[in-house]
């Protein structure tokens, strides 16, 4: 028998369906549920109650919040790295950070890598070390303070989780309540042919993990601390 070939499925799956007193199955239905609870979790907030829902969460996951506009971020950004004490920062590749006057911020003593899709190698070590880490969030849920980042092209996951500092630009259009509206989204992204990111974040706040006894360290395997910064872009 070659290996990787599959014998006799059809007959044994007939077999196995008959001996369950019902026809063969050729697809999977999604059932229609009587009750969908999920969907009721912060039901027909604006876009500010759902910010002010993070930011209470916020408070939960050790994750500092500022807000703002746009037109300020490229002055409240290199005024955050500067109060962190940040000497290098990488960012991705994304036109969001030149709409925001944020495509470069390095100067004397600050030094902005931007990811290059030609340096792969560079761009690791570069974000190894870097102090801070700058992305821009593609959605955000309130009930869990979780910025959803898509990687693609310029926009590499190792921004977000290698530098000691992360800094997430959401703008409030991207604020969803919970896991149930990013699941959807992407589900019908997919249903409609879109490409989709094959590579989804979800990130709560700065690195956490627990021991046995409970004692929570912060920064463990990843960032040590995570700062939001929410965008009024409404």
């Amino acid at each position: 028998m070659a290996i990787g070939q599959i014998h006799n499925r059809g007959s044994f799956l007939d077999k196995l369906a008959k001996n369950l007193g019902r026809d063969r199955r050729v697809e999977v239905v999604k059932p229609e549920w009587q009750h969908n609870p999920q969907w009721e979790v912060y039901k027909g907030y604006s876009q500010d109650e759902l910010a002010a829902v993070l930011k209470k969460q916020c408070e939960l996951i050790h994750t500092e919040v500022h807000e703002t506009v746009t037109s300020e971020l490229s002055t409240l950004i290199p005024h955050l790295i500067k109060q962190y004490g940040g000497k290098s920062v990488v960012s991705w590749d994304d036109p969001r950070f030149e709409e925001a006057g944020l495509a470069d911020i390095g100067d004397g003593d600050l030094t902005h890598h931007v990811w290059n899709t030609e340096a792969r190698d560079e761009n690791l070590a570069f974000s190894a070390v870097a102090d801070v880490g700058i992305t821009f969030s593609d959605m955000t849920l309130a009930e869990s303070g979780t910025v959803v980042l898509f990687s693609d092209r310029g926009k590499g996951r190792a921004v977000s989780l290698l530098p000691a500092i992360y800094i997430a630009i959401i703008p409030k259009s991207t604020i969803v309540p919970r896991m149930t509206q990013a699941a959807k989204s992407i589900h019908d992204k997919i249903e409609s042919g879109e490409l989709v990111a094959s590579c989804v974040n979800f990130i709560s706040g700065p690195s956490n993990s627990a021991d046995i006894e409970m004692n929570l360290i912060v920064g463990v395997h990843g960032p040590v601390k995570a700062t939001y910064v929410i965008v009024d872009d409404l």
